[in-house]
């Protein structure tokens, strides 16, 4: 059992080492895309860059191997990819370090490594997609109400009864001031009951418009 966990490139480096190598690397990325994808909205172009970049990180720091100055060089080469890269979300920096980290065990010859690593890190990604958090069991509420209505007062038994929480985080005026946009973030108790919540909103802002929907997760900008 041992043996599995020792470099395959302590010896002579052939080609079928380099091509054994190349395909570790490859079945890493693959796991690493399929993790940041799952339940997450990717671009193609990441999921691509993803399932290669560990076959460059592995070959690039074979190649380099023992070469200080090439080293260097490729050090540099690589800082400036930071400058053409954009804002991403927290778990896709995860899933670059991962790829990074797994082409780098490829290129030291631990392979077995790389793949109980990446397959490690891979499930609980996507266990932790399961976990669900305060901002995904909130929704959108907005509510238009009439300029004669006192908005701080005026639902507040209603959300008492459908909602576990409430917050208004938004108040905008229309139609040339006549009526009020309330925008809340409410976690509901029951969501089958929305539309018995709806209709004693309606009671209580004269049956104008009323608007629940899901609250569109933003980037986690780092």
């Amino acid at each position: 059992m041992s043996a599995l966990f020792q470099s395959i490139t302590t010896g002579s480096f052939t080609v079928g080492v380099y091509l054994v190598c190349v395909a570790a690397a490859l079945v890493c990325g693959g796991i690493a895309a399929f993790a940041a994808s799952f339940r997450s909205h990717v671009s193609k172009s990441f999921l691509v860059s993803l399932i290669l970049m560990p076959v460059i990180v592995q070959t690039v720091i074979t190649m380099v191997n023992g070469n200080i100055g090439t080293g260097v060089a490729v050090m540099g080469a690589f800082s400036l990819v930071r400058f053409r890269s954009v804002p991403g979300k927290a778990k896709d920096i995860v899933a670059i370090f991962l790829v990074m980290t797994s082409g780098l065990s490829c290129a030291s010859g631990y392979v077995t490594v790389a793949l109980l690593f990446t397959v490690i890190v891979a499930a609980v990604m996507i266990l932790a997609t399961y976990l669900p958090t305060k901002s995904e069991r909130e929704v959108e509420l907005k509510i238009t109400i009439p300029e004669t209505l006192n908005y701080t007062d005026a639902f507040r038994n209603v959300f008492a009864q459908y909602t576990k929480h409430s917050r208004m985080v938004g108040v905008k005026t229309t139609a040339m001031g006549s009526l009020f946009k309330l925008t809340y973030r409410v976690e509901m108790k029951d969501r089958r009951a929305e539309k018995e919540f709806i209709d004693a909103l309606r009671c209580r802002n004269g049956n104008l418009e009323i608007a629940i929907s899901e609250i569109l997760s933003a980037n986690e900008d780092l």
